[in-house]
């Protein structure tokens, strides 16, 4: 039985590690692919980096500060994956750790729609808020991971009860 819960546990903080990293990427490419060219239909992306460096402003720069951020979560993830796998923390515990930084998320989102975008708008006769889906894609995931943690703790919490209760009418 405890080398199934130590299965578990494996599987939760890579899957947590991989659901972490594809929304980092989701976040990266968004801010520094997706989103721009929506904003400035029918320019390449090369177009639109020559045209926003040529007013002054630092594509690499832009390119950094998400990249950064992106990054930043990947780190938790690994982090949270690595204490709870080290510490044998139950598997829910390890879950929520990653639904947490999933939930904490929606501010890198928010963060990472500044850089690149923010020097769109300054450039081309555009609006600075998002201009594709997936920003909102990401803040909805980023709502459901938040709202996530508080039932996976009831669940947890309901099962201990009753598997707590079994045992002592099973000892009676």
């Amino acid at each position: 039985m405890g080398s199934t819960r130590g299965a578990v546990r494996i599987v939760v903080a890579v899957v947590g590690v991989v659901v972490v990293a594809a929304y980092a990427a989701l976040i990266a490419v968004n801010a520094l692919v997706l989103d721009p060219l929506a904003a400035v239909p029918g320019a390449t992306l090369p177009q639109i980096h020559a045209r926003v460096d040529a007013a002054g402003t630092s594509v690499a720069g832009d390119v950094r500060g998400v990249v950064v951020v992106a990054a930043v979560g990947v780190v938790l993830a690994l982090a949270a994956s690595i204490v709870g796998l080290a510490a044998r923390l139950p598997a829910t515990v390890v879950a929520v750790m990653h639904l947490g930084v999933l939930a904490a998320g929606a501010l890198a989102t928010f963060q990472s729609g500044f850089w690149l975008g923010t020097d769109v708008a300054d450039t081309f006769p555009t609006h600075g808020g998002a201009h594709t889906i997936w920003s909102g894609v990401l803040y909805m995931t980023s709502l459901a991971a938040l709202v996530a943690i508080p039932v996976v703790l009831f669940v947890a919490t309901v099962r201990t009860r009753n598997t707590q209760r079994r045992r002592r009418l099973a000892a009676e």
